[in-house]
């Protein structure tokens, strides 16, 4: 058996709510596969540095109220 195999049959004994919510995440897959938009090499490896930099700690966020300012000056 391999690891997906594997994987499907833990899965299998999730309770219903989670197994949806793994349900949703390979539908989502399935929509970004049959999606043409593709990010280039330079715009793959900036979301790669991005996410090195969160698990870092070295990331900076937005603040809520930063947040609903722009939203409000974007007219939202």
């Amino acid at each position: 058996m391999n690891d997906l195999e594997e994987l499907m049959e833990r899965v299998r004994r999730w309770p219903k709510e989670r197994q949806e919510d793994a349900a949703e995440v390979l539908r989502e897959m399935e929509r970004q596969d049959a999606s043409d938009y593709r990010l280039t090499e330079a715009q793959a490896e900036e979301v790669r540095r991005i996410q090195r930099d969160i698990r870092e700690g070295r990331a900076t966020f937005a603040t809520d109220e930063q947040m609903a300012d722009l939203w409000k000056s974007c007219g939202l």
